[in-house]
């Protein structure tokens, strides 16, 4: 019985993800996670041709982890509770990034210029 238990909450974890290909207008921000909720785990690859920019935003203000990710090149980052993850796309022309998140999934998802 406790394997039984021990595999329901084993695959309970792991269905705990989403994913997702995201595009994000020029000039524009996509930002997840701008909201009241646990820590998660981004991985994203840049499937545009342009750089992208991203960093932490707290909840109750501020900016740090700032990282550009080059045309197909992937990132993974840890994001605190109450954080969120902010994907900046400064070109002139669309961008596209693939997206799986892991951890807490209850992430309010939006854009911004």
């Amino acid at each position: 019985m406790k394997t039984i238990i021990s595999l329901a909450i084993a695959l309970l974890f792991a269905s705990c993800s989403l994913t997702s290909n995201t595009i994000i207008k020029p000039n524009d921000s996509f930002i997840l996670g701008n909201n009241q909720h646990g820590s998660f785990k981004v991985r994203l690859k840049n499937v545009s041709k342009n750089d992208l920019e991203i960093y932490q935003a707290p909840v109750g203000g501020g900016k740090h982890s700032s990282q550009k990710v080059k045309p197909n090149e992937r990132a993974t980052v840890k994001v605190d509770r109450n954080t969120a993850l902010v994907i900046s796309n400064t070109a002139k022309d669309t961008a596209s990034v693939d997206l799986k998140v892991t951890g807490d999934i209850g992430l309010s998802m939006g854009y911004s210029n």
